[in-house]
C-alpha cells in the first residue's frame, strides 16, 4: 500500500504516523509547501517508510505526479482545496479521502460519483472527528435499531487543566472554531432539516471523571445526515461539549460584533473584527501541544423488535505525552488515517459517499482500538 498525505500540519502528520504503523503500507508521502520541520514523532520514519515532499497543491502537474504513484491520497488541507484535489485523485485512479467540514463542498465531492466508479476508486470526504468519527457510529446506532427515533452528537476537545476565563486552549485552527460559533447549525426537527442559532440549545451533559460539561449546537458536525434521514427520523443534532460558562462568553463576543467578518474603521485604518479577534485569543489560548483531552458521545434511540432500545456509543482519549501527539490529533488525523487505509485494503465501495454511508462502524471501532482510542458501546 502506497499513501499520499497532503497538509504537513497536526492532523496530517497524524495521519501519516498512524499509516506509518501498519505492515502492509509500503510508503507514505507527507506533502506542503514546507517539509523541513516535520513533527518529532514522524522523524525516525524519514528515509525509511516515510518520504517528504515538497510540493505546492496549486500546481496541477505536481499534484498529479505525485497522486499517480500512490494507492490512496489523504488529504487534511483546508477544505476550499477539496474539490480540486478530488478531481485530480480521480483522474490519477487514486482513491482519496479527507477532513471536510463543508457541506455544500462535499456536495459536489458526492456529484463525481460516476467519475470515481468509471475509474475504480473510491471518494470519502469528512473523515475526521465531526464529521468523520461520529456520523459512522451514529449510522452503526442506525443499523442495529428497526426504527430509529433520535440521534444526538456530543463532541468536545477541551484542556485537561482549564484556565479561565475561556476554560479552553487552541490545538488547530480558530478560525475553524469560529466558523462553527457563527454558521447556521443543521438539525433534524420533526423530520424536517432545519436551521439553528449556533451556541443555543445549552444542556447539561456529565462524564465520568469529567463532572458536568455543557453542550450547545455548532455548525459543521453532523454533515450530510439530516438530509439524508429527512422524514425517516424526527431528531437529529450534534452538539458542542465545553467546560461550564464558555458558550455564554463566546455568544456575548459574537453578538457585539467581535466574530463579524464586515470591515470597520479605526483611525483610517479599515480592520475586519474577527482578525483582530483571532490574532488575540491565539496569542493567548495557544497551545498546540498541550495537554488536552477529546470526548465524545452518540446517543441512538428508537426501536429493536418492538422494544424501545438506546444504543450509546462514548469516548475519552487523552494527549500522549511519550510520542506528544494530542488527543485532537489522534482523534481527528487517526481517524482520516482509518478511512484511508480502508479504501486501499479494497473495504470501501467505489464511487463517492460519506463516512455514514460506506465505513463498517465494527471495523472502524476496532481500527481505532488498536491505536488505543477506545470507543465503549452500551445497549439499554
Amino acid at each position: 500500500m502506497k499513501f499520499l498525505v497532503l497538509g504537513a500540519g497536526a492532523q496530517g502528520s497524524a495521519c501519516a504516523f498512524d499509516l506509518l504503523q501498519r505492515p502492509e503500507v509500503e510508503r507514505v508521502v507527507l506533502a506542503d509547501l514546507d517539509v523541513n520541520e516535520p513533527k518529532p514523532f514522524l522523524r525516525p520514519f524519514i528515509g525509511e517508510a516515510l518520504e517528504l515532499l515538497t510540493l505546492d497543491v496549486t500546481e496541477q502537474e505536481a499534484v498529479l505526479s505525485a497522486m499517480d504513484k500512490v494507492d490512496t491520497v489523504a488529504s487534511a488541507l483546508p477544505y476550499y482545496f477539496n474539490v480540486d484535489m478530488t478531481r485530480l485523485a480521480i483522474e490519477s485512479r487514486a482513491n482519496f479521502c479527507d477532513l471536510g467540514g463543508n457541506t455544500e463542498i462535499v456536495d459536489q465531492q458526492r456529484q463525481m460519483v460516476a467519475a470515481a466508479q468509471e475509474n475504480d476508486v473510491s471518494v470519502v470526504p469528512d473523515c475526521g472527528l465531526a464529521p468523520g468519527m461520529v456520523n459512522i457510529l451514529a449510522q452503526g446506532g442506525i443499523d442495529v435499531l428497526d426504527k430509529t427515533k433520535s440521534v444526538k452528537i456530543y463532541v468536545g476537545g477541551l484542556p485537561q487543566a482549564p484556565e479561565p476565563p475561556l476554560n479552553y486552549q487552541i490545538v488547530y485552527s480558530l478560525e475553524g472554531v469560529l466558523d462553527y460559533y457563527t454558521t447556521p447549525v443543521l438539525v433534524l426537527e420533526n423530520g424536517e432539516v432545519m436551521d439553528k442559532e449556533p451556541l443555543t440549545g445549552v444542556e447539561t451533559v456529565a462524564f465520568e471523571g469529567l463532572g458536568e460539561l455543557e453542550a450547545f449546537l455548532t455548525a459543521g458536525g453532523i454533515s450530510r445526515m439530516p438530509y439524508r434521514y429527512r422524514g425517516v427520523i424526527p431528531s437529529m443534532f450534534y452538539k458542542t461539549l465545553r467546560y461550564p460558562g464558555h458558550c455564554e462568553l463566546m455568544k456575548s463576543m459574537r453578538d457585539l460584533g467581535l466574530m463579524d467578518r464586515n470591515p470597520v474603521e479605526i483611525e483610517g485604518v479599515s480592520m475586519i473584527p474577527r482578525d483582530i479577534l483571532i490574532k488575540i485569543l491565539d496569542a493567548k489560548l495557544r497551545n498546540p501541544l498541550g495537554e488536552d483531552l477529546v470526548v465524545m458521545r452518540v446517543v441512538v434511540a428508537g426501536i429493536l423488535s418492538g422494544e424501545p432500545m438506546t444504543v450509546t456509543y462514548e469516548m475519552v482519549d487523552y494527549y500522549d505525552k511519550d510520542k506528544e501527539i494530542t488527543a485532537m490529533m489522534r482523534t481527528t488525523g487517526y481517524s482520516l488515517a482509518v478511512t484511508a487505509y480502508m479504501q486501499s485494503a479494497g473495504l470501501i465501495a467505489k464511487g463517492a459517499h460519506t463516512p455514514s454511508e460506506c465505513v463498517p462502524a465494527e471495523m472502524y471501532i476496532q481500527q481505532l482500538a488498536e491505536r488505543g482510542i477506545v470507543i465503549k458501546q452500551s445497549y439499554y
